[in-house]
């Protein structure tokens, strides 16, 4: 029990830092693109870390490493990108959201993972403090970036279930090295070719991206990936509603902006969606412990003259 609480609190440690990236991004580093960020967030954290490890995949691996750097960084923050562009940003936060649901389903039908009653209530009363927290009456919509916002959204949530599914046969460091320098790799040409010229960065702009790629990336994935490998695939995905709650916490904190009794009333929800997600995990493992026993204690049951 230790262990898993242990496993629990450091996995949430991860996308509670995610949440400073909007405070980050919009204080410290004012003016630059997106994607150029995301660049500059992600490869050089992998580069830095693939120096340390000093190790490279083998075979296979150049292909899942891609595909998951592609599912976790360059697809993900691609689509962020478009979603952020076209929607106001409480309707893209909503329609992020919807990625716990889609762990499930997917997790269902790649990991054969059983769909339970209330890990889906758990996500349904997430995406609705979500939507309490981050929404306003007059929220806009568009087309290409709700699409874009649900294609983000089912990229990071294939990441999480492949990456339950494919587990390296290295140290959890050497994993997200790897996975950095491929989604800061795929990232490059589409920067170069949408993104205008990087301007003189300021002291400001270099200590906001130290922040997001030693910090925000190089630590906080190393703790995510490390979840994802010991944890439920539900449980991870709703760790994740704790990065709008906190980026609507230290807006409140440090940028003067109120919480509404809306806004509370969802910070509520969503601390309810996470303790519902860990209880149908925590139901489920002494059910599957009991079946285990009781098939172990039974050899002989489909059989009952083994000789």
């Amino acid at each position: 029990m230790k262990a898993r609480v242990r496993d629990l609190l450091l996995t949430a440690i991860a996308p509670a830092i995610w949440g400073s990236t909007y405070i980050v991004t919009t204080e410290l580093l004012p003016g630059l693109s997106p994607l150029t960020v995301a660049v500059l967030r992600a490869l050089p954290a992998g580069l830095l870390l693939l120096l340390f490890v000093r190790q490279l995949p083998r075979g296979i691996w150049w292909l899942r490493i891609f595909v998951l750097g592609a599912l976790n960084f360059s697809l993900f923050w691609a689509m962020l990108f478009v979603s952020a562009y076209r929607l106001p940003g409480g309707v893209a936060a909503t329609v992020g959201a919807v990625q716990p649901l889609l762990v499930i389903v997917l997790a269902s039908v790649l990991l054969g993972s059983p769909i339970r009653l209330l890990a889906v209530l758990a996500a349904l009363v997430g995406l609705c403090g979500v939507a309490l927290m981050v929404l306003t009456p007059n929220a806009a919509l568009d087309t290409i970036g709700i699409a874009a916002g649900f294609a983000g959204a089912a990229s990071m949530a294939c990441g999480t279930v492949l990456g339950r599914r494919w587990q390296p046969p290295v140290p959890l460091l050497t994993a997200t090295a790897w996975q950095l320098t491929a989604g800061g790799l795929l990232l490059v040409p589409l920067s170069l070719a949408l993104d205008p010229a990087l301007p003189t960065l300021t002291a400001a702009n270099l200590i906001g991206l130290a922040w997001l790629g030693l910090v925000g990336a190089a630590l906080t994935y190393i703790l995510w990936f490390r979840g994802i490998a010991r944890l439920d695939s539900s449980v991870v995905s709703s760790l994740g509603f704790l990065s709008p709650l906190t980026a609507v916490v230290l807006g409140a904190a440090f940028l003067g902006q109120t919480l509404t009794p809306a806004q509370i009333a969802g910070l509520a929800l969503v601390i309810c969606s996470i303790w519902f997600a860990q209880r149908a995990q925590a139901r489920a493992v002494p059910v599957a412990r009991t079946t285990t026993d009781l098939k172990a204690a039974t050899p002989t049951a489909r059989n009952p003259n083994p000789q």
